[in-house]
């Protein structure tokens, strides 16, 4: 997908970003939930059903021929005409790199070899390998991710080297941590790794963490993880709860550590 100038781009962020926050704690349900207009739980009005329609949204080319992905939606109905929506692939840009002159040409990726993108009820990835012409799904049931972060087909350099990533990443939330039936922005948010394949999902941050931001150092070509403590461990994030640092070498994402911790 061509991005617009930066301008016009960071604007369209910040609309989309906008209309994100107005949709995004919605999610969906994963039990018998209801719930009035004003989100109090009532009897006889049920807001969600456990098993919903999705829809593909357009191909993403990675910086590998052989592997495509397809960003899967939740089908939406607006309340009053019924009419069906999904939500569609938004991307976040970075226009803060150094210059070509530096060596480092991101082609105002996020990162250096990595696109990043979200969208409003965005509960899967279909990969597709052209190679041995198969597909597979990220997750083996809906989820609500966040962001994902995979292989960029522009032709990146960092330090005056080609960065080629072989892998994704993704922030998700992909449990009901507080028990409220429903997945959504109000539970832990997770980050996983998962190789070029879609496959061998592994934590980057532990499971008892809720991921919050995240910052780039292309010195060392690191990104840097802040995440909350679910200290306690009721699955939700609150604001006195402690935040520790984690980072993730992207040369090799085997490579984890904490970077800031609480005395």
């Amino acid at each position: 997908m061509n991005k617009l100038i930066p301008i016009l781009t960071m604007v369209f962020l910040t609309l989309s970003c906008s209309k994100d926050k107005k949709f995004e704690s919605k999610g969906f349900a994963v039990s018998e939930v209801t719930e009035d207009e004003e989100g109090k739980q009532v009897n006889g009005l049920k807001t969600d059903t456990l098993k919903f329609e999705t829809r593909p949204r357009n191909v993403l080319l990675t910086g590998n021929p052989n592997h495509r992905l397809t960003p899967i939606y939740k089908v939406n109905y607006t309340k009053k005409t019924k009419k069906p929506f999904t939500g569609s692939n938004s991307f976040h840009a970075n226009w803060s790199e150094r210059g070509e002159s530096d060596g480092n040409q991101w082609n105002n990726n996020y990162m250096p070899g990595f696109e990043a993108v979200y969208g409003y009820n965005f509960v899967n990835v279909s990969h597709y390998n052209h190679e041995t012409k198969t597909e597979n799904r990220f997750f083996k049931k809906p989820v609500l991710i966040k962001t994902m972060y995979y292989p960029a087909s522009s032709k990146d350099t960092l330090n005056y080297q080609p960065v080629r990533r072989k892998f994704h990443m993704i922030s998700v939330y992909d449990e009901d941590t507080n028990k409220d039936g429903f997945i959504n922005v109000k539970d832990l948010r997770r980050f996983y790794y998962f190789d070029i394949n879609g496959e061998n999902k592994k934590p980057l941050v532990p499971q008892n963490f809720s991921v919050m931001s995240s910052e780039y150092d292309h010195i060392n070509d690191h990104m840097y993880v802040f995440a909350k403590l679910d200290q306690n461990k009721n699955g939700k994030i609150e604001n006195k709860e402690e935040v520790q640092i984690f980072w993730v070498d992207l040369n090799n994402p085997d490579e984890v550590g904490i970077q800031y911790k609480n005395e």
